[in-house]
């Protein structure tokens, strides 16, 4: 009977130590304690996005990458664009070219907000997708808001290249949109990642190159 009532005793003591203790962290709100880090997911975000700066940085001038930079062109050209649109000016012609140039004809607009809107919309663009990629719901929208983008491209006087660009992004995005949803989930958002860190890295490039490096007659810099 001692015994038992020993028992009973340090069993009752244990709950009331488990009462006492604070309740688990809560990993579906914001949690800026990091209680709740690194999970599988957050470790695979890290290590990919690790993975895709090396790449950019070992593969920079290679072939591979060839539609990469082209399409950060792209992103740079149509950032001129939006804020041409967006300070009442018009678009009359969105070019990229294969020498990884690229040319936004306007008119209108405010000027000084319209020339450095490229290095920065570049930028900006770039971490949109690298923030969004951590959703399913996110990274779609915003490969959504991409395909728009190179849709609408192609109504404003694109060259050669460009429409080649669009078309084959669009193919590409599309078809990583349809594996994600019918064979493998994070595939989009896999996708959507390595874009923002590669526009980023150009963004960040680009404007070391023109500011820093050289100074090229024509570029946004030069004006």
């Amino acid at each position: 009977l001692r015994r038992s009532r020993y028992l009973q005793y340090a069993f009752q003591e244990n709950l009331d130590l488990f009462d006492d203790a604070p309740p688990p962290p809560s990993c579906s709100n914001p949690n800026w304690t990091l209680d709740c880090c690194c999970g599988d997911e957050e470790i695979i975000f890290i290590s990919l996005m690790c993975g895709y700066l090396l790449a950019n940085f070992f593969l920079w001038n290679s072939m591979l990458l060839k539609p990469m930079r082209l399409i950060a062109v792209f992103v740079h050209e149509m950032s001129h664009a939006t804020a041409c649109w967006i300070t009442g000016g018009k678009v009359s012609a969105i070019e990229v070219y294969n020498n990884e140039g690229g040319v936004t004809k306007y008119q209108g607009g405010k000027r000084c907000i319209v020339i450095p809107a490229g290095y920065l919309g570049c930028a900006f663009w770039g971490m949109v997708f690298v923030v969004l990629s951590g959703d399913r719901t996110a990274s779609l929208i915003s490969a959504c808001v991409f395909l728009f983008a190179l849709v609408v491209s192609l109504f404003f006087a694109p060259n050669r290249v460009m429409v080649l660009l669009s078309v084959g992004f669009c193919v590409l995005t599309v078809g990583f949109i349809l594996m994600d949803r019918l064979l493998f989930h994070p595939l989009l958002q896999y996708l959507t990642l390595f874009y923002g860190v590669f526009i980023g890295s150009f963004s960040i490039y680009d404007i070391y190159d023109d500011l820093i490096t050289r100074t090229v007659e024509g570029s946004d810099c030069h004006a």
